[in-house]
């Protein structure tokens, strides 16, 4: 289990020692995540589970040791050495500790700021920058490599270009939880959902975003949203199996995303919806411009007098009302 989803587990913990981008905290939730979704484990899952999960446990911090201990404290098949580890039982008499039953969470308080209407969002945002300017940033983006990226990213901190709003915060957080359940469960269409309709993006632009195979144009999406830094690394390595697969991009996205600054990214946002006009306008340009064309020849064939001023001579009448010539 542990083998096919991290291969290069060992490069990961001495590149964390290294390079100072601590994923331990993810590994841990992730590694425990995949093992209670299964009901159960071979001999030789058990082992590497035991082996990964004791050696973290320590290394972690108290949040991520509490969640992984709650999940595993309801879990049926939870090997004894993880759950001694964690507390869950004493250490000579195996048995687990009782434990006390989840306190209900109270409702949360509503939120005394009004809420901006998807309407008045979409106005908002398509007042950011010209349509054109918003186009060009948006191919350029996509057809620049990763040190590109990066500098065009760095460089959009300093633009005068007006940034989109910020997503409502209740909106963000809910968009983060489901965008990380779809990616856990690979469920790549509701995740292009979810991250067009928070984002305010079609679903021609977020399908680019998550199809992106470098990921930065993810790292952004995710940044928008103020997403905390591991919950951007469970959707790599669940949602991006090419890049949470490779030591070297996991720790090189994860090193974006930290230093990248929510305007950059808010500029970037801003770009993805104004070029989607752009290319509307350009979708029906020629149509406005055949429309033009005909209304022209319209006006021009219209029908003619047919004697023009001073093309015939004038008619008197005489004086026994006969016409005279």
């Amino acid at each position: 289990m542990t083998k096919s989803l991290f291969p290069g587990f060992d490069g990961l913990m001495t590149l964390s020692r290294r390079e100072g981008v601590d994923v331990r905290p993810t590994l841990l939730r992730v590694l425990t995540d995949l093992y209670v979704q299964a009901s159960t484990h071979s001999e030789d899952e058990q082992r590497q589970f035991i082996e990964l999960a004791t050696r973290l446990i320590d290394q972690v911090d108290d949040a991520t040791r509490a969640s992984v201990k709650a999940k595993l404290a309801i879990y049926p098949q939870t090997p004894v050495p993880v759950l001694q580890k964690l507390g869950l039982v004493a250490a000579q008499e195996g048995r687990r500790i009782p434990l006390a039953r989840e306190i209900p969470r109270a409702a949360p308080a509503p939120s005394p700021a009004r809420t901006p209407t998807e309407a008045e969002q979409r106005m908002a945002a398509s007042m950011a920058m010209q349509p054109k300017e918003a186009a060009e940033i948006h191919d350029m983006f996509f057809r620049a490599d990763a040190s590109q990226r990066a500098l065009i990213l760095h460089n959009l901190a300093q633009t005068p270009l007006k940034a989109a709003p910020r997503i409502p915060t209740a909106h963000a957080k809910r968009a983060i939880q489901i965008l990380e359940m779809a990616a856990i469960a690979g469920d790549v269409d509701s995740f292009i959902h979810e991250l067009g309709d928070t984002l305010i993006l079609p679903s021609r632009v977020a399908a680019e975003i998550v199809d992106d195979p470098g990921g930065e144009a993810l790292a952004v999406a995710a940044r928008a949203l103020d997403m905390p830094s591991p919950n951007f690394q469970r959707i790599l390595l669940f949602f991006k199996p090419a890049i949470g697969n490779s030591v070297n991009e996991v720790y090189r996205l994860s090193r974006l995303y930290d230093r990248l600054s929510d305007r950059s990214a808010l500029v970037m946002l801003a770009a993805w919806r104004g070029s989607t006009l752009a290319v509307t306008r350009a979708k029906y340009q020629p149509s406005l411009h055949d429309s033009d064309r005909q209304r022209a020849r319209s006006s021009a064939s219209q029908t003619r007098p047919n004697v023009q001023p001073g093309s015939s001579p004038a008619v008197r009448t005489g004086s026994s009302g006969s016409s005279e010539r």
